[in-house]
């Protein structure tokens, strides 16, 4: 059996920039642990599995250790192969997932993809947590709130989560999935960097998911519904954000790395 195979870097124009993500459009659902096998061979921090579904897809993510429920960098690498092969010259795909419906757009290379707004909640024992984070990173935060699964960890500066070398051991013995961290930017509304050693991921490159909880909470710390955001990794990432209420808009670019087959 032979699958077809792109890999897309994301959140970027450039190549071996932004977060690159596999992308595997299959016509019926394989077995999960095949799933999850390839998603380990290719060892990218997701990669996307893709069935037709009537006007849709259906749409499912795997790291390299676990299907996970909500991906913004490997949806729009998605929308990316399918915008590549499409006849439509602006398509707007739809896509069902665990995290329900999702939409991107696509126009003039610009793909935006029409996420849900993440919750925020405040932390119990936030000063305990402060201290843990601190002893993970180096430096404590001035704050931390809950957004789904992750703990985001606000710093005071840019220069702040540039430096930061996380000891990845201590990360993922925090009670969350993952951790971000986040300050005001020089050149942008926000940075942040994302840390998910708990679920193969030391660090990833451009998350478009922790963006569903950064855009609410830099939303009401700045009062702007349109933010431009920058994920300060190694490789890095440009996000244009909007804020509309009970859903995020993240857009970004996309560029072709290479296409190929898996031989099962």
């Amino acid at each position: 059996m032979d699958i077809p195979l792109y890999v897309v870097d994301a959140f970027t124009d450039k190549p071996f920039q932004g977060n690159p993500a596999a992308v595997c459009p299959l016509n019926a659902w394989l077995n999960d642990d095949l799933m999850q096998a390839i998603a380990a061979e290719n060892n990218l921090s997701e990669t996307a599995f893709l069935v037709p579904a009537g006007d849709s897809y259906e749409l499912r993510w795997f790291t390299p250790k676990v299907e996970v429920d909500l991906c913004g960098h490997a949806t729009l690498a998605s929308a990316f192969v399918l915008a590549m092969t499409s006849q439509s010259k602006h398509p707007v795909f739809r896509f069902q997932t665990k995290s329900g419906e999702l939409t991107v757009s696509e126009k003039d290379g610009w793909f935006t993809l029409d996420f849900p707004a993440r919750e925020l909640e405040d932390i119990e024992d936030a000063k305990t947590i402060i201290n843990q984070i601190g002893e993970a990173c180096g430096l404590r935060p001035d704050a931390v709130i809950k957004a789904a699964a992750n703990c985001m960890a606000v710093y005071s500066n840019e220069k702040i989560i540039r430096m930061i070398t996380p000891d990845f051991a201590k990360v993922a013995a925090l009670d969350f999935r993952g951790l971000v961290i986040t300050a005001p930017g020089d050149r942008h509304d926000f940075v942040s960097r994302f840390f998910a050693p708990r679920v193969g991921i030391n660090e990833d490159p451009v998350t478009g998911s922790i963006h569903c909880g950064l855009i609410p909470y830099w939303h009401r710390k700045t009062g702007k519904t349109e933010l431009h955001a920058f994920q300060a990794s190694g490789r890095g990432g440009e996000l244009i954000c909007h804020h509309r209420g009970e859903r995020v808009e993240i857009s970004g670019q996309g560029v072709l790395f290479s296409e190929g087959k898996i031989h099962i």
